[in-house]
């Protein structure tokens, strides 16, 4: 987890900005295999939407 948290540090804004719009695009598709009834592993919903709040707040994070 700590590995994770410093490379997430070391991004640019650019970077965490296309980070999480790829992150948005994934989501969509998660949202369309769920309602299709092909998603079995449903906790991947979940870990995407905590993963995109990170990004956010490391985004908000560098504003300041």
């Amino acid at each position: 987890m700590a590995e994770k948290k410093v490379e997430k540090e070391s991004l640019t804004a650019e970077a965490l900005q296309s980070k999480l719009e790829n992150l948005k695009q994934e989501q969509m598709n998660q949202r369309f295999q769920h309602a299709a009834g092909q998603m079995t592993k449903t906790h991947v919903i979940r870990q995407t939407r905590r993963e995109i709040a990170r990004v956010k707040t490391q985004i908000n994070a560098a504003k300041k």
